[in-house]
């Protein structure tokens, strides 16, 4: 966490950023992130750790969505993102960390206006936000997978197979999915667009549509208490004539190079120990999202 196209814009490859539940709770929380954070590094490869290490806290930039990052009912900071900062900062010298709450669309202004640290929302990489942020190498990646009747009756198992049997296809607002089917052939003035994986399941549900595409992990996880639907195994989506997966890391700052190093060479020795899988297991994880994707690969080179 996928989100805007599920995880950012109508491009393929994009982030999914809806605002999911917790928005509410942001509120709350917002003015506690309008102080300002540590100044602009002017050196090579920046400051900002020692910086960040000097004051005791970092500032995370959030968007309010499950299970990427969020306030849950209780207005703590949770989501895979912001647990993965709080081991990852702490190894680093770095004790506490801070929300600061905003919509998707503002994280990347937001951090390049210094009103956070780092974004920990699950972002997706793209060679778009590549020209803007750093990113460390992705923490997860994420296959497609769909919502289908129990038994999936019409036997759909990616795109192609929608488009070839006619299939009644759905799914959320702005996500990337769109843009796939459309690759595989499908209509797009066809698609029956839906808030989110909720009512794409509803949908399926009450036989509106024959199927709703979303990320692997969210559409396995809105199918769990349905006796009429499930989820189809996830697979990975083409673009441009090849597969195509994508991975969800944390945003720096260009300058910031010494703090983005620092917290991939932790981020390294979660994946080797296992640890990262332990630590975002809770928020619906599995080891189908676990990755060696780097940050360059998905940048473009």
């Amino acid at each position: 966490m996928a989100p805007p196209l599920e995880h950012g814009e109508h491009i393929p490859g994009t982030t999914r950023r809806s605002l999911l539940a917790g928005v509410a709770a942001l509120g709350a929380l917002g003015a506690a992130g309008c102080s300002r954070v540590a100044t602009a590094s002017t050196t090579g490869g920046g400051e900002l750790l020692d910086r960040l290490r000097a004051a005791g806290v970092v500032r995370l930039g959030i968007a309010g969505e499950i299970p990427f990052g969020y306030i849950d009912k209780n207005g703590e900071l949770t989501g895979e993102a912001p647990e993965l900062a709080k081991v990852i900062f702490k190894r680093l010298g770095v004790d506490r960390v801070q929300p600061v709450p905003t919509e998707f669309g503002s994280l990347i202004p937001g951090l390049n206006s210094q009103q956070f640290d780092v974004v920990a929302a699950g972002m997706y990489v793209t060679p778009e936000r590549c020209e803007q942020v750093i990113f460390a190498d992705p923490d997860y990646q994420m296959l497609d997978s769909f919502i289908v009747r129990k038994g999936n009756p019409k036997g759909l198992h990616n795109y192609k197979d929608v488009v070839a049997k006619k299939a009644k296809f759905a799914t959320g607002t702005g996500y990337a999915e769109i843009g796939y089917a459309v690759e595989a052939g499908y209509k797009e003035s066809d698609i029956l667009i839906v808030p989110d994986q909720v009512a794409g399941l509803n949908a399926v549900e009450a036989g509106r549509v024959d199927v709703f595409a979303g990320t692997a992990l969210t559409t396995r996880e809105v199918v769990k208490k349905s006796a009429k639907a499930e989820a189809t195994k996830a697979f990975t989506p083409i673009v441009g004539g090849k597969p195509h997966t994508d991975g969800g890391a944390f945003a720096f700052r260009r300058t910031e190079t010494n703090l983005r190093d620092a917290f991939n060479a932790e981020l390294r020795k979660l994946k080797e120990s296992g640890e990262l899988l332990r630590v975002l297991k809770p928020f619906g994880f599995t080891q189908a999202e676990m990755t060696d994707l780097t940050a360059k690969e998905l940048c473009g080179g």
